[in-house]
């Protein structure tokens, strides 16, 4: 994938479309992301037993940022600090190394 873990996003497709936030966590058997404050659901959970101790987890209704599909954000151009579109060349020891098309700046 080309986008990572901490990297900064706007997304721009979808409910949250202009929101930017940072990158949680990258599923990339789905091509899906987690970004901070975006996509924001709630869930209603049950009080259950932890294991050990008869402790339990609280319940009620919880928030979380659920996944999104990476096709839905661009990567904000560290230079220019507006949406790029990422690309993948290779330096002379064969590394990948990821950057923004708008400046031509390496991001890695």
């Amino acid at each position: 994938m080309r986008i990572k873990v901490d990297d900064e996003v706007v997304v721009i497709a979808g409910n949250d479309k202009g929101v930017r936030g940072k990158v949680l966590r990258v599923i990339p058997q789905k091509n899906r992301i987690v970004v901070a404050g975006v996509n924001v659901v709630k869930k209603h959970q049950r009080p259950r037993p932890t294991g050990g101790r008869g402790g339990q987890t609280q319940g009620g209704i919880i928030e979380f940022e659920a996944p999104i599909d990476a096709s839905n954000v661009m990567l904000i151009d560290p230079k220019t600090d507006e949406p790029t579109r990422v690309g993948v060349r290779r330096d002379e020891n064969g590394r990948r190394i990821r950057y923004a098309k708008k400046s031509n700046t390496d991001l890695d």
